[in-house]
């Protein structure tokens, strides 16, 4: 596997998906990366050589991008900083409700977790008759 950026890279993807595994990086700044380092985009990750991921990270490093520890660092402060200043937002976080208009009373298991709240759900079954 390619060591890339603390993440290790998966070995028979093109190399456009498998920067996709590092956090902050998706498809289209992928895709911009490698064609300002000159890479071809159908590359396997295995077949990078050592020249090429240094120009890759040295163009990361020159356009100061946040990525992995640093973004989820980032993100959440912002989150602790809305939280603490108990705005709207800050208070949909703090209930673990959908933050951004979303509705509630269907569709809201991503943030909830799966928890059912209906009458019957949390019933527990009726022991065996002897």
């Amino acid at each position: 596997m390619v060591r890339f950026w603390g993440r290790d890279l998966p070995d028979q993807k093109r190399i456009e998906i498998a920067l996709t595994k590092i956090y902050g990086i998706g498809r289209s700044l992928s895709r911009q990366l490698l064609q300002e380092a000159n890479i071809n985009l159908d590359k396997k990750a295995k077949e990078l050589t050592n020249a090429e991921l240094n120009k890759l990270k040295e163009l990361i490093e020159k356009k100061k991008l946040k990525l992995e520890g640093d973004l989820r660092r980032e993100i959440k402060t912002n989150i602790k900083r809305l939280i603490q200043i108990s705005c709207y937002r800050g208070i949909r976080h703090m209930k673990h409700l959908p933050v951004r208009g979303q509705r509630t009373k269907t569709n809201s298991r991503t943030v909830r977790g799966n928890v059912r709240r209906t009458v019957g759900s949390g019933r527990k079954k009726a022991p065996a008759p002897k």
